[in-house]
């Protein structure tokens, strides 16, 4: 099938797009007819979908963007502690670089973000069909869709917006037994089911879990590509798969003896990342965790479609500026873009028109 026939058929890119776990879609319910912009299309929503170790940096983005706070609200905008000098409400000023105007209703934004939860294959998939206008995706579409020619990955349009390190982390009641420290080889025997007991490994006698994402995660895509060097890799030790990262801390915080690898947003003392020895060297969390010295770390994407639309770039920006990289990636412990790859991304956006 070619890129072009994949498409759905007379679907507007502009379409609305509200499903279960959509940022803001309350509050959007009987307002969308009466948000207006000067661009086209700006009383429709702009949408994303995908990868669910990306979505808290676009959903935290897109609920303030839909709260659109006042320039005297130093929580949640205060443009002047990052060198912004405006006093337009937050989405107003952000759309506004790009020529939407102001809703004319106190708090309400030229146009409403929607931002869906899933992994990052859904992600892009509805963004290759005309469903959303973002697709979220925490590995590159080129490791996503391996077998398509380079031709047909030319419409994806790759924004980097952040940085993850990807723990691995285990059941409380395993660390606390002394599993506080693994080396890559033992990661990678446990999920290629060359070891299936803890005890194996230095730990208490309980019968390893090891959970891993679905086919199709963008983490699952990297930790195949990272740990077991093939993002394709077989992983016959996995016992059960979830699609989403929240999904993975709740059962390993549910169980005494699982592994499972995981954003970094995700990791707390119930679901307790562990250090790991990688090449001779130990990299403890957290301290050695935010760097993009960790093997592990990763790019987080927001993907458009054939280029960026206005409406996309205004968001998009947002979340590269000092404002959202303090605000959307550092909130969530992701490791914001350093000076000069964020400005390398933002020179992939359209320029602001005003």
């Amino acid at each position: 099938m070619t890129q072009e026939n994949s498409r759905l058929d007379g679907v507007s890119r502009r379409q609305v797009i509200l499903g279960t776990g959509a940022v803001g879609a309350a509050s959007m319910a009987g307002c969308l007819g009466n948000v207006t912009g000067s661009n086209e299309g700006g009383s429709e929503p702009l949408t994303a979908d995908g990868s669910s170790t990306v979505y808290p940096i676009t959903s935290r983005a897109g609920s303030l963007w839909n709260g659109n706070a006042p320039a005297d609200d130093k929580e949640y905008w205060g443009p002047g502690q990052y060198d912004i000098d405006t006093d337009k409400n937050m989405a107003d000023y952000w759309a506004g670089l790009y020529g939407f105007e102001p809703s004319g209703e106190e708090g309400t934004p030229p146009f409403f973000v929607s931002v869906g939860l899933n992994h990052t294959g859904v992600g892009l998939e509805k963004l290759e069909r005309g469903q959303v206008d973002i697709g979220d995706a925490s590995a590159p579409v080129s490791a996503e869709f391996p077998d398509r020619p380079a031709s047909e990955l030319e419409p994806f349009t790759d924004h980097v917006v952040a940085i993850d390190a990807q723990p691995i982390i285990v059941s409380s009641e395993l660390y606390e037994a002394g599993v506080t420290e693994l080396t890559l080889a033992d990661v990678q025997d446990i999920y290629r089911g060359n070891v299936e007991n803890w005890s194996e490994l230095g730990g208490p006698d309980k019968e390893i879990q090891a959970v891993g994402r679905a086919v199709g995660s963008g983490t699952d895509t990297s930790f195949r590509a990272n740990v077991l060097g093939d993002p394709d890799a077989e992983m016959p030790g996995v016992d059960t798969r979830k699609g989403q990262n929240q999904q993975v801390k709740t059962l390993v915080d549910n169980s005494d003896n699982a592994i499972a690898y995981i954003a970094l947003a995700f990791v707390d003392d119930a679901t307790p990342a562990i250090d790991l020895e990688i090449d001779g060297q130990l990299y403890e969390y957290p301290d050695d965790f935010g760097t993009l010295d960790y093997p592990l770390s990763r790019a987080l994407h927001c993907y458009t479609w054939e280029g960026t639309s206005d409406k996309e770039a205004a968001f998009i920006r947002m979340i590269l500026s000092d404002y959202g990289q303090q605000m959307f990636v550092e909130t969530n412990d992701y490791l914001p873009l350093n000076d000069d790859r964020r400005q390398e991304e933002i020179d992939k956006l359209p320029e602001p028109s005003n």
